[in-house]
């Protein structure tokens, strides 16, 4: 049994149970849930990203599985690569992998391929692991890292998605503008890092929230939007619109500047659901 243990427990969220059930609790608000088809949280450390992801995560039924789609920063692994058995741990335990999820996926979209080093080291899908099991205790997942911008291979991908998935909740992952010292992409003249990536977010937002994938890919190009989590988003939308979603809801957007004035760089952080028709 393969079990991938926590790669930025203690870095990017408390390492210990007692102060990571603590964390998720400051970061999660009291909301009433509802049945969602999919959301999208971000994925950096808790102290910057936290508080986004946990207004998306409060509002919505963690189901008994969770797909779980993944960017990959490192670009290591198979454009579509699944991880299938055993479980992910974190200090809150070991969520099992969902194998029967993850077969009938593979099943739906044979070009995904059976790949754990697609997730080695990677934080993007671990960060959301302990959202879904202080919702649910006995959540299992079915991990998919998507390392590909091909649009035919995230639609078709999304779209089979949408037959393998069942009622199952499809939690995908992405930050947004990255911008300022550090990341190679200044803001314009006259603009704060924190400024430009709101500006720069709000379009991209506007064509999730409209479940728009065409508008979606002209935001991102033609804006030279610096986002990492392209894939997990556009494949989200895609499974959305299968599964006869009309629109998204923005529940939460922050960057990492709030609160720091002449900050030299800002990331953007969306807390996005769609609900069930």
């Amino acid at each position: 049994m393969s079990v991938r243990l926590p790669a930025v427990a203690g870095v990017f969220y408390p390492g210990d149970e007692p102060s990571l059930r603590r964390k998720l609790a400051s970061c999660t608000p009291q909301a009433q849930r509802g049945r969602a088809l999919a959301l999208l949280a971000p994925h950096a450390g808790y102290d910057y990203s936290g508080p986004t992801a946990g207004a998306a995560y409060a509002r919505v039924e963690v189901t008994p599985e969770v797909v779980l789609l993944c960017f990959n920063h490192r670009s290591v692994g198979r454009p579509v690569a699944l991880w299938t058995e055993g479980g992910w741990r974190t200090p809150l335990g070991t969520a099992p992998i969902a194998t029967d999820l993850v077969d009938r996926i593979r099943a739906a979209f044979p070009r995904a391929d059976l790949d754990e080093a697609a997730f080695h080291r990677e934080h993007s899908g671990e960060v959301q692991v302990p959202f879904l099991q202080a919702a649910r205790a006995d959540v299992r997942i079915a991990p998919v890292s998507l390392n590909t911008h091909d649009r035919a291979v995230l639609r078709d991908f999304g779209r089979a998605l949408a037959q393998a998935a069942g009622d199952c909740l499809v939690a995908a992952t992405t930050d947004l503008t990255h911008c300022g010292e550090g990341y190679g992409v200044m803001p314009p003249a006259g603009k704060s890092p924190g400024e430009w990536a709101r500006e720069q977010d709000a379009l991209v937002l506007d064509r999730v929230r409209a479940l728009d994938a065409d508008g979606f890919w002209r935001v991102v190009e033609e804006r030279d939007v610096t986002m990492c989590g392209i894939a997990p988003t556009a494949a989200m939308i895609e499974y959305a619109r299968a599964r006869g979603a009309s629109s998204a809801e923005v529940v939460a957007y922050a960057t990492s500047a709030d609160g720091e004035p002449g900050a030299d760089r800002a990331v953007g952080y969306p807390g996005v659901i769609v609900l069930s028709p």
